[in-house]
């Protein structure tokens, strides 16, 4: 009987230990916060970087002249910033005359973070480089700043940075597939940022205005806009406009072809 207890008690432990990890890991009083991330990742990513410069031969780039700030989020609007997990997504920024910043101002990095305060990060390739690079001496090395690893102190400050920048929405529709009337559809997904996408866009076909739809999209979600006016039936191509008052654009109309 006292070996049925002791064994009873025992198992109990376990599962309390493990309903104890599982909150943790989902959030639930964890130590990983979107804060500790902010001020974790461009203090490692500066360091790297500076390293970086080194063995390309760029003087003058300092981990301080970077002026690297980030904004995380982990799972969009649908999910707390909080807990360990692979879908923590940062948006950095920095200050490199040698590498300037695209028109968003900033490159996204997806995170692996676990539980213990340790992450893994991936950087941009358009601004990072690919994992590997030719140095000065023309040797083909790791380039530092591909995918790197970082740690925080879990009970380190976690008051928030203020450091937030616009969703970026892209069309991720290819080819247009118009329905049997001749009208058609783009989709196009908001980015990892702050307040999601809102404004209009504009379809026309050649001199034909197609209509124009409200874009209401959180971050890291996609939406589907629909126009009502057919495609006349000699045009070849189509083009969308897209004018945000809350997020980040693409820079110049998106023209697609219909199909033949």
């Amino acid at each position: 009987m006292r070996r049925f207890v002791i064994s009873l008690v025992a198992a109990i432990v376990v599962v309390l230990a493990v309903g104890g990890a599982v909150v943790a890991g989902s959030g639930g009083g964890s130590s990983i916060t979107r804060a500790r991330l902010e001020r974790s990742l461009p203090t490692t990513f500066s360091n790297l970087y500076a390293d970086q410069a080194v063995l390309l031969g760029h003087p003058g780039v300092t981990p301080a002249s970077l002026h690297a700030t980030a904004m995380c989020d982990k799972g969009g609007a649908v999910e707390p910033d909080v807990g360990a997990g692979s879908n923590w997504n940062c948006l950095v920024s920095w200050t490199d005359p040698d590498n300037p910043m695209p028109p968003e101002g900033y490159g996204k990095f997806e995170l692996q973070v676990h539980s213990n305060g340790c992450w893994t990060a991936g950087g941009p390739s358009k601004l990072v480089g690919f994992a590997t690079l030719t140095d000065t001496k023309g040797r083909e090395v790791t380039n530092p700043v591909s995918e790197f690893d970082g740690c925080f102190d879990p009970h380190g400050d976690s008051s928030p940075t203020g450091v937030e920048f616009p969703s970026l929405l892209g069309v991720t529709t290819t080819a247009l597939r118009p329905d049997r009337d001749g009208r058609v559809s783009v989709q196009a997904t908001c980015g990892t940022g702050s307040d999601g996408c809102r404004g209009t866009i504009t379809a026309t076909a050649g001199s034909t205005d197609l209509g124009t739809v409200p874009i209401d999209v959180d971050e890291e979600q996609t939406g589907t806009f629909s126009f009502d006016t057919p495609v006349p039936t000699a045009a070849a191509e189509v083009t969308f406009t897209v004018r945000l008052t809350r997020g980040v654009g693409p820079s110049k109309p998106v023209t697609l072809e219909m199909p033949a």
